[in-house]
């Protein structure tokens, strides 16, 4: 028997059944709302029409343009050209300046802050840290302890053409390894370690600091100075201060000196601009610790 045949019309409601019947339960045939119906339908229209307007249908590797040829992809491309073009200005007389002209001028200045700081935490802080902090083996960039000078055109050829880099103007401070290189025996390489520690005031034993003493002056004031002050044009470290790049304790210091080092900082001419890389300089110079 068809379902119709069951039909049959409700009296309290007004309404006839579907014809389906369930344990004596029928269904009323309450037809949809016209306003509900015209707006399920407008709805079907709408997405034809965005389909055919808008990216919208998958394909193999990529989706229809529609007709408009939006995307988001575009609208954000748009909107950094402009945002660029905004800052023409300011970049090509950042570009013109030196950087300690540029670090004069508060408006070239908080330019650079700005973008380096940005710049920075995308290329610099996996190494130096989120706050140039640094760890060992990576300098704080916050101090006043600089390897190769702290001036904004020190810091800005740093970053320039790195440390021991493959770039032609690279500066290389090579540490030797006295022990590796068999100059000096481990009770010798003991002895200058507790004098450093003494430049320092940090030395222990003073009989063994003062045997130190002239394997110092023999072998190490060449880079270092006959104070142990370090020098900047080499990239030698300052020993007479208390902040150590590879670890404070008499341990570390043995092993730098009996190994070496030679630490690495890539040249960031050719990845970054001119322009990024003298904001980099100006925002890591005004961190605290520039000179």
């Amino acid at each position: 028997m068809a379902a119709n045949d069951n039909r049959h019309h409700d009296d309290v409601t007004g309404t006839d059944t579907t014809g389906h019947e369930w344990d004596g339960i029928r269904e009323l045939d309450t037809p949809l709302p016209r306003w509900w119906l015209w707006v399920f339908y407008a709805t079907i229209v709408w997405a034809l029409g965005y389909a055919i307007a808008m990216p919208a249908v998958p394909l193999i590797s990529s989706a229809t343009p529609g007709v408009l040829g939006f995307t988001e992809r575009g609208r954000v491309a748009a909107e950094l050209k402009a945002v660029e073009e905004s800052r023409a200005g300011l970049r090509a007389r950042l570009a013109a300046a030196s950087p300690s002209a540029a670090r004069a001028d508060s408006e070239l200045l908080a330019f650079a802050q700005a973008g380096g700081r940005s710049a920075f935490a995308v290329n610099c802080s996996q190494c130096h840290g989120s706050g140039a902090e640094g760890r060992p083996g990576y300098p704080n960039l916050n101090d006043d302890d600089w390897l190769w000078g702290g001036t904004p055109e020190a810091i800005h050829d740093s970053i320039r053409f790195g440390i021991r880099s493959e770039h032609d103007e690279a500066r290389s401070g090579d540490m030797p390894g006295f022990l590796t290189d068999e100059v000096l025996g481990r009770g010798q390489i003991d002895a200058v370690a507790e004098y450093v520690l003494s430049l320092s005031e940090g030395s222990t034993d003073a009989t063994l600091a003062a045997a130190g003493k002239p394997l110092f002056a023999e072998h190490c004031t060449a880079c270092h100075g006959d104070a142990g002050t370090g020098n900047k044009e080499l990239g030698a470290p300052n020993l007479a201060d208390a902040i150590w790049l590879h670890g404070a304790d008499k341990a570390a210091l043995a092993r730098t000196i009996a190994r070496g080092r030679k630490g690495v900082m890539p040249a960031w001419e050719g990845r970054l601009d001119e322009v990024t890389i003298k904001q980099l300089a100006l925002y890591i110079h005004t961190l605290g610790g520039g000179e």
